[in-house]
């Protein structure tokens, strides 16, 4: 026997592999699957009236709803529990005095499965629009499940860089304070309040005093806001902490 007829001899040839079979995917324990969605489903993006929602980081993710009843279900619970829902636009697109919020076009058992919201003020600082107002087309009192509200300050007009162009030194801060007064008595189940800011929003400074002190009259927890002091330079950054809230989906989906 040659040495090409004995290799050819010795190896043995392979069964051909059985056709796999569709996963079902519902045979999975909830645990599972619910983990599934969180990955398939949830990205990091704030949801709000944004052309950037109707892209692929988004809006193709939501085909899966159309799977059938059971997973729209399951489905739409991850999505609308696993983001951070914007309550006012600001995307120049959908910023006038006419736009209806995005909460508010949201069907009730979506608004219920909602979980933390985000307030962002200061677009709109010198002229906020008049769709900027907290009433019952938001349906803030079906989001039982919203527990977090994370405020995000873009700026302080009461900072003397503004002087010529407010209105005057409290107006924007006043505003923002009876905007989340308004937030927090509608919600009946927050608890706690985030702050986060851009560079330049003091601690000290009179809108994020006017904030604090709104949280807590609303008997809420609120994050540690490490912003810059008064007296710091100006060019030193004084972010307040950002604290990206991860849903642990089996807990929260099981208590529903």
């Amino acid at each position: 026997m040659t040495t090409l007829s004995y290799v050819s001899a010795s190896v043995s040839i392979a069964p051909p592999p059985s056709p796999r079979r569709p996963f079902r995917f519902f045979d999975l324990p909830s645990e599972l699957r619910l983990k599934i969605l969180g990955f398939a489903l949830v990205t990091d993006q704030i949801i709000d009236l944004n052309p950037q929602n109707y892209g692929a980081a988004v809006r193709h993710r939501m085909n899966v709803f159309l799977t059938s009843h059971h997973f729209h279900y399951e489905a739409y619970s991850v999505f609308y529990g696993g983001h951070i829902f914007r309550i006012f636009p600001t995307h120049g697109r959908f910023f006038g005095h006419k736009v209806l919020p995005l909460v508010a076009r949201l069907p009730t058992r979506y608004r219920a499965a909602l979980v933390s919201l985000e307030l962002r003020l200061g677009p709109g600082w010198s002229n906020p629009p008049r769709s900027w107002r907290v009433d019952d087309r938001l349906g803030l009192e079906e989001m039982e499940a919203v527990r977090t509200v994370k405020v995000v300050v873009e700026c302080d007009p009461s900072h003397h860089i503004f002087d010529g162009f407010r209105i005057d030194r409290d107006f924007f801060t006043g505003f923002s304070g009876d905007l989340l007064e308004d937030v927090l008595q509608r919600l009946p189940s927050v608890i706690h309040v985030e702050l986060d800011g851009w560079p330049s929003v003091k601690r000290e400074g009179p809108l994020v005093k006017r904030l604090l002190e709104v949280a807590r009259d609303a008997g809420v927890t609120v994050s540690e806001v490490n912003g810059k002091e008064e007296d710091e330079e100006e060019d030193q950054y004084s972010l307040i902490p950002r604290v990206r809230r991860r849903l642990n989906y089996t807990r929260d989906m099981e208590r529903r």
